[in-house]
């Protein structure tokens, strides 16, 4: 883990989140004191992304880049399910 003070982390901060994006682990320090640390992303308390699934191989990126179907279906009351899915499917 690497150490920078506070004014040499401001005069490279663009390598040192290029680092961080590489996996490497950063102490930021002020009067050097450890103020903060700058790492890579990791998610939430043991969930894990799609992007962390796929590179491990548990899930099958998909082949279409993209929003899903953005289909807007106007609605009156409260219509049926099978009708507005009906209405959507065509």
């Amino acid at each position: 883990m690497e150490r920078v003070g506070i004014r040499e982390f401001r005069a490279g901060a663009a390598a040192a989140v290029r680092r961080a994006e590489a996996g490497q682990r950063t102490v930021i320090t002020v009067a050097g004191r450890p103020a903060a640390q700058l790492g890579p992303l990791t998610s939430a308390a043991g969930e894990r992304t799609i992007d962390e699934l796929v590179a491990q191989g548990l899930l099958i990126a998909p082949r279409r880049s993209g929003a899903p179907n953005d289909v807007t279906v106007s609605v009156w009351g409260t219509p049926r399910l099978d009708r507005l899915l009906r209405e959507v499917r065509g």
